[in-house]
């Protein structure tokens, strides 16, 4: 199974409750925080959302 690396690279200050919402539910509270996950359609959806402030790393 495909895995991915997520890291916050950018403050999620001044953005939405429910931006900050999926953040939560990623597990990313702060700049520079990573976390591994396997890879499904929820979790790509909840990337896509929130792509310019997290970097992704594909095959960790």
């Amino acid at each position: 199974m495909e895995k991915v690396k997520v890291t916050l690279t950018r403050s999620p200050i001044a953005r939405s409750a429910k931006f900050r919402r999926v953040l939560d539910s990623l597990g990313l509270s702060r700049i520079g925080k990573s976390k591994v996950y396997n890879v499904n359609p929820s979790l790509l959806g909840m990337l896509n959302k929130v792509q310019h402030i997290v970097k992704v790393e594909r095959d960790v």
